[in-house]
Order: C-alpha cells, then structure tokens, then sequence
C-alpha cells in the first residue's frame, strides 16, 4: 500500500496519507496569541491539510487536543465547538501538557478518512 507524504520536511511531514487513512502532525497557531485565536488558526490550518489530503473536517475520525493550561478547556471548546457544529463531531481527548514552544496555548493532532 501506497504511503504518500504532504509538506515533509527533515524532522517530519505535516500529513501523511496511508490507504484511506489521514494522519495530520500536531497543529498550533502564533505563539503569544490567545487561546481563541490559537484555536482558530490550528482549525484553519487542519482545514488546509485536509484539503491537500483529499478530506475534510466532515471525515474526521479522532482528534487529540493538547491544552497548555486546562483553565483554557471552556475557551477552546468555544471555537472547537462552532468549527464542528456543522458535521458530526469525532471521537475526541483533550489534556493538558507542556507545549513545545511556552508561546503555545493548544495543539490539535487529526486522524482522518479520505473524502
């Protein structure tokens, strides 16, 4: 089976498709920003990844949310929450961990199918 890989570069690939299958790396926006717009700008950038993936938010199977503060669970569920309102939502966790950059508010990592 064919394993094509999207935007690689030497440390990893941003998607990578196996089969059906759509795996996204971890998502973040501007360091520094807010939570909300961390959130919106991860969203919009897994929207284009899906895309160039030949998917889309509607076949997303399971996403990992990584928050860097859990006090922001409630501001981040907001964006997650009207992002998602129009397709069924996905399995889903959320937690809490120190981010690679202290910037970092909230990380997402997709798996998805294939449109």
């Amino acid at each position: 089976m064919t394993i094509t890989r999207i935007e690689t570069g030497p440390r990893m690939s941003e998607a990578v498709i196996h089969g059906d299958t759509v795996y996204l790396a971890g998502q973040v926006g501007t360091p520094g920003d807010s939570v909300t717009n961390q959130t919106r700008e991860t969203l919009a950038e897994i929207e284009r990844l899906l895309t160039l993936a030949g998917s889309n938010k509607a076949h997303i199977l399971r996403a990992t949310i990584w928050l860097a503060d859990m006090a922001d669970f409630a501001e981040m569920n907001a964006v997650w929450d009207s992002w998602i309102a129009d397709v069924a939502a996905p399995t889903r966790a959320t937690g809490e961990a120190k981010l690679a950059d202290p910037g970092y508010k909230v990380e997402i990592i997709i798996t998805a199918a294939r449109a």
